[in-house]
């Protein structure tokens, strides 16, 4: 009895069918889906658009743009669009796994500590704060440099394993202001174990802080990869858009005027995190009534 009353009582559970709906009746949630869509199909369907290896060099090197290169070539003879395609496949799956991975470890780290308090929030919110208040990209310099040569993967765990502080920060506050709710205390007068209450009493009210940092999230993992690819701390024999920079530089694209080469791969990260931010300033017009009168 006390339980389904719990379960109407949250506020979470009213109109959550038709959350979907609203995100997308936001123009901007549109245009930044459209956006990560359109790069996702082009990694995914990256055999189909060029039948090139991205790694071949049997081509004239620093070949303009033609019919038969779309994006032109590099200075050792590969085709820019294979490189550009194949390399989306790499930087999008380490960037959103360096999200999720950043993500799920901030819930724990954020909301679990606030939910049981004392002593294990005291010494968990110390060490969420130091982690915080370490430079991300110094210490993915030094991490880089003990990785060099590791797969896409390890890199994307790394990225993930020191970009969570910061969300985790924001989800234990909001997790303190949730605990002395009356849905909250009457779940555990009910009897209902803690990771009942926290999965869907207390979480399903943070979604869109969940969805936001997981947006960030991402979008710092392609980022983070792109900066230590274009550093050479990363696999540079691999195929990704930070590599392509890197050996844009190392090639002197810019003094040779070879634009097809670096601009691709900038121009489409600068994107993506357009995208990113497009949708979560959608999210953040649903939670918030004020910015969506206001836009």
């Amino acid at each position: 009895m006390i339980t389904s009353v719990v379960r109407s009582a949250s506020p979470a559970r009213r109109g959550r069918t038709s959350a979907l709906g609203q995100f997308f009746s936001e123009p901007k949630a549109r245009i930044g889906f459209a956006i990560f869509v359109f790069f996702v199909l082009i990694a995914v369907l990256a055999p189909l658009i060029t039948p090139y290896n991205p790694q071949s060099t049997l081509f004239i090197p620093l070949q303009a743009p033609d019919a038969r290169h779309w994006l032109g070539t590099t200075g050792n003879g590969q085709d820019v669009l294979a490189q550009f395609v194949y390399g989306a496949r790499t930087s999008l799956t380490v960037g959103i796994l360096a999200g999720i991975t950043a993500t799920a470890i901030a819930v724990v780290m954020g909301m679990l500590p606030a939910y049981r308090g004392g002593t294990f929030d005291l010494v968990v919110s110390t060490f969420t704060n130091i982690i915080l208040v370490v430079p991300g990209l110094p210490l993915l310099l030094v991490i880089g440099a003990y990785i060099h040569q590791t797969g896409s993967l390890v890199i994307a765990i790394v990225i993930g394993m020191t970009g969570w502080a910061w969300q985790a920060r924001v989800l234990r506050s909001q997790t303190l202001s949730l605990v002395s709710r009356d849905y909250v205390v009457a779940a555990r007068l009910a009897g209902a174990p803690d990771r009942h209450i926290i999965v869907h009493e207390i979480l399903p009210n943070m979604l869109s802080l969940v969805v936001a940092g997981l947006m960030y999230s991402c979008l710092y993992g392609i980022l983070a990869e792109a900066s230590l690819e274009f550093l050479g701390l990363g696999n540079i024999n691999a195929t990704s858009w930070g590599t392509m920079l890197y050996w844009a530089t190392q090639g002197a694209a810019l003094l040779n005027g070879a634009w097809w080469w670096f601009v691709p791969p900038g121009l489409s990260i600068a994107l993506v995190g357009m995208g990113f931010s497009l949708m979560n300033f959608a999210v953040d017009s649903l939670a918030n009534p004020r910015l969506r009168e206001n836009s």
